[in-house]
């Protein structure tokens, strides 16, 4: 029963099929990326062969990440699992890092001991072969990401996308080295597409690590938080501040202290807090808000609306 209903999820979640896709993907290319480097004695396919399997590293940490982070709240996680995807980006990129190290030592040893590719035609096709199937799932795991606005899978197309380019790298490596016989260009190739691998991770690390220090969201959001509170019917408003965002995965967190007329009953208060967080949700996707409601003071009365009870009594002291 337990496999039946692990299927069943699967089935039911965008992100988890499309992350089970990449893993399948990612297991084909490692097998025969790596049959290819032994039978060709290339280093720059063998690297491509290690780049793989980083990548379905990669893809597994993705899809336990998008499983983990669908979980509801519960007792240990008041605010949901969403951070759980920023982890796992992280995670990628420092496997990234190290394949990208090890790549490099690689070639360095075929340049200094020497060696011969063989078998070039073989190689040729497999790369070719990678290089379409990694495009094509890299393009679905990227318009899935989007969709769900998912950073494990994000990061995963990324890898994917990357993986193209370095097939494409070696692909064309060996075109030239069977036209002229350089064998140098191998180890050379490889170093290009570990350098390659270097800026991606870096890029990987920066998107999925600044979530985790609950950086307040991109300016365009908040500018769309702020416009949401001018379309609201303003009489009984008289402002806001401490304006706080956070994002966890694919989840937005926002929260700010409203001043309202201090004359407005709870009820009233009640409706219009509703209103603001319902016209927030309209503008951002995935976001919870939460509005602390509070009266205002004396020194708020040269920004406030007529009709406060306080301008009323205010009135009538000064007739």
């Amino acid at each position: 029963m337990g496999l039946i209903n692990f299927f069943k999820e699967l089935l039911a979640d965008e992100k988890q099929r499309v992350a089970a896709l990449s893993i399948c993907s990612n297991t084909l290319l490692v097998a025969l990326k790596l049959v290819a480097g032994v039978l060709t004695n290339s280093v720059s396919i063998i690297s491509e062969a290690i780049h793989s399997a980083l990548d379905l590293v990669a893809a597994i940490i993705a899809f336990t990440a998008v499983k983990i982070s669908s979980r509801p709240p519960d007792s240990r996680h008041r605010y949901g699992h969403g951070k759980f995807e920023n982890v796992s980006g992280t995670i990628e990129a420092l496997l990234i890092f190290v394949a990208a190290i090890w790549i490099i030592i690689e070639a360095y040893k075929k340049i200094v001991e020497g060696a011969g590719v063989e078998t070039i035609g073989f190689g040729i096709g497999v790369m070719a072969f990678a290089s379409l199937v990694n495009w094509i799932i890299s393009g679905i795991l990227m318009k899935t990401a989007r969709k769900t606005d998912s950073v494990a899978l994000e990061a995963d197309a990324l890898h994917l996308r990357t993986d193209v380019y370095t097939s494409v790298g070696v692909l064309f490596g060996l075109l030239l080295l069977s036209i002229t016989d350089i064998q140098i260009l191998d180890p050379l190739i490889a170093i290009a597409v570990a350098l390659l691998i270097i800026k991606t991770a870096y890029e990987l690390t920066i998107k999925a690590l600044v979530p985790l220090l609950d950086v307040a969201l991109p300016p365009e959001e908040e500018a769309e938080i702020e416009n949401a509170l001018q379309l609201i019917n303003t009489e009984g408003i008289v402002g806001f501040h401490q304006l706080r965002t956070r994002k966890a995965g694919a989840e937005r967190y926002v929260d700010m202290h409203l001043v309202v007329q201090r004359d407005m009953t709870i009820a009233e208060v009640h409706d219009l807090c509703d209103r603001i967080e319902q016209e927030i949700e309209d503008r951002l996707p995935m976001v919870h808000v939460l509005v602390h409601a509070e009266p205002c003071e004396d020194e708020d009365c040269s920004d406030c609306k007529p009709g406060c009870e306080r301008i009323r009594v205010t009135e009538k002291e000064n007739v």
